[in-house]
């Protein structure tokens, strides 16, 4: 059972300790008032005028757990290649699950309005500011927002597998896994390529990849344009990165 230095840490921190021992052990169903009390060495009350409640509890271990693996995720290089960064971001979020399961899972997947995003949303910025990077290289094939979506979903799909793989001694049944997944996800949303540089082959629709470049590069501000004339701008780039209706609409309203 989990326990804790009773003479040194202050109250609080007991608590904090004991909680996260706790959920390493057994899980959400392990921390319960009862459980952290006696490894705690406090009484009950004591965990309700820290946190409230056990939810509360449970957010601000979720919240000092989280801390180390976005502390990681905001330390990779600003420089160099933001398609390396994404490799190297996937595969630090998979390995902080591994390492802490049932943190992942209480994470990840239990619903907490209002609160769930308030914990993981830094590294979801920092993914977005990844994937920005990849648009404004002229890597990406579609829009930024959506790319981001598809890369965390798989990300975390894939984690939660391998959690439950490793939980049943079958984590060797997956090698190779998140790997190919990883880069089937980005062949999804990239432009390969072309010989030495990062110039999309004549497949690749560039006028879409252009039109997705220059959107993100938007986000910095046009003074140039009015708000109106923005919104416009960007209506229009969203409909050349889709491809949404263009060559009909061109034989449509072009001479008879």
């Amino acid at each position: 059972m989990a326990t804790v230095d009773t003479k040194t840490a202050q109250p609080r921190e007991r608590i904090l300790r004991a909680a996260a021992a706790l959920l390493a052990e057994g899980g959400r169903e392990a921390v319960s008032t009862r459980a952290v009390s006696a490894a705690a060495g406090v009484q009950a009350q004591t965990i309700y005028r820290h946190f409230g409640d056990m939810q509360g509890l449970l957010d601000e271990v979720a919240l000092q757990g989280y801390a180390t693996y976005l502390a990681a995720k905001q330390a990779q290089d600003e420089d160099g290649d933001p398609v390396a960064r994404l490799r190297r971001g996937w595969d630090l979020h998979v390995a902080f699950g591994l390492a802490h399961p049932a943190l992942y899972r209480l994470l990840y997947t239990e619903p907490r309005p209002g609160r769930q995003f308030a914990i993981t949303g830094d590294a979801q910025q920092v993914l977005l500011r990844i994937v920005e990077r990849v648009a404004r290289s002229g890597r990406l094939r579609t829009g930024v927002e959506a790319a981001a979506a598809m890369i965390h979903s798989s990300g975390m799909g894939v984690t939660l597998t391998l959690i439950a793989a490793q939980a049943d001694g079958r984590l060797a049944d997956y090698d190779g896994l998140s790997e190919s997944v990883r880069e089937a996800v980005l062949t999804a949303v990239l432009t390969p390529v072309g010989g030495t540089g990062a110039r999309p082959d004549a497949g690749e629709r560039p006028a879409a990849v252009h039109a997705v470049a220059l959107k993100s590069l938007m986000r910095d501000g046009v003074r140039s344009l009015t708000s109106g004339e923005r919104a416009l701008l960007c209506e229009w780039l969203d409909r050349i990165a889709t491809g949404s209706g263009t060559e009909t609409d061109a034989r449509s309203t072009g001479p008879a």
